[in-house]
């Protein structure tokens, strides 16, 4: 039986961001999730990687005129729908994706400002940060720092629950954006908190069951933001999104997969109706 073409438009959304060899985290993660969501995938790549879950040994960049060339390929002839950037490594990098997108600002952008890779390796040079405060990250719809990147970007340290929400307040307001803080970070006993500030002093709090002694966390931040750029692209509104996100990386991490003797990855799932979600209002004092 031959298959015939589908007339069904598409849902497309676009990752601006990093290539890791071991397939857990940066590209390889964000298109992972975006087959889920049922999304086309498209692809700017800003620098290749070389790592496992045991850490980054090496990173190489592509030049701003590469980038520039990739971007311009993907919108003079797709229909994009939602775009995420994670890791953008320099201060050239950056500014031209913030140029590019000056001319996209109806797409919603989803910015994960990666500086720090879980083992330590730094994935934002310390001169891109002013960069990225000044250039990408007033044109986002949404950023999503985990405590230690929160830190660096309001130049404090962020510690306890009544301080991560005044964190995520401050920093909506500073750049005048949706921010999800993840609380990842932290030590959680029986659930998972992360704090969506929407503006306007609205802080909400979304809690999931801690997955206990999961196989890997590796590229949680990743999937997390890629989901939310999955969702926005199907037409989900901007809290909806991060609800179905965080379900998505629930249920990822809740399938951890071994691979060989010393690999392990987080699962493979398909978007799922958000059953484990609890989303309450903050009160900031």
């Amino acid at each position: 039986m031959s298959l015939r073409p589908s007339q069904q438009p598409q849902a497309v959304a676009l990752t601006i961001a990093g290539s890791d060899s071991g397939g857990n985290a940066g590209m390889q993660a964000d298109l992972r999730v975006f087959h889920g969501f049922g999304v086309h995938g498209c692809t700017a790549l800003t620098a290749l990687t070389a790592q496992n879950p045991d850490g980054v040994s090496g990173v190489q960049p592509v030049t701003p005129a590469f980038l520039h060339r990739q971007l311009e390929a993907i919108f003079a002839v797709y229909e994009v729908h939602a775009i995420k950037t994670g890791m953008l490594l320099n201060a050239e990098l950056i500014e031209v994706v913030a140029q590019v997108l000056q001319h996209h600002r109806n797409i919603p952008l989803v910015v994960d400002p990666v500086m720090i890779a879980t083992s330590g390796a730094r994935l934002l040079e310390e001169a891109a940060v002013a960069a990225l405060q000044r250039q990408l990250l007033p044109l986002a719809s949404l950023i999503t720092p985990n405590l230690p990147e929160a830190a660096a970007l309001l130049g404090q340290a962020v510690t306890g629950d009544e301080a991560v929400a005044e964190a995520a307040r401050e920093l909506a307001a500073r750049f005048r954006c949706a921010v999800l803080l993840k609380g990842g970070h932290r030590h959680f006993t029986a659930r998972a908190s992360d704090y969506l500030g929407l503006g306007g002093g609205k802080i909400l709090r979304l809690r999931t069951p801690v997955v206990r002694d999961p196989l890997s966390l590796h590229g949680t931040g990743c999937t997390l933001s890629a989901a939310i750029t999955a969702a926005l692209a199907t037409g989900c509104s901007l809290t909806e999104a991060v609800v179905v996100g965080k379900e998505f990386v629930y249920q990822a991490i809740r399938a951890g997969r071994t691979l060989g003797t010393r690999a392990t990855v987080l699962g493979m799932v398909q978007r799922k109706k958000p059953t484990h979600v609890q989303v309450e209002p903050i009160v900031c004092k």
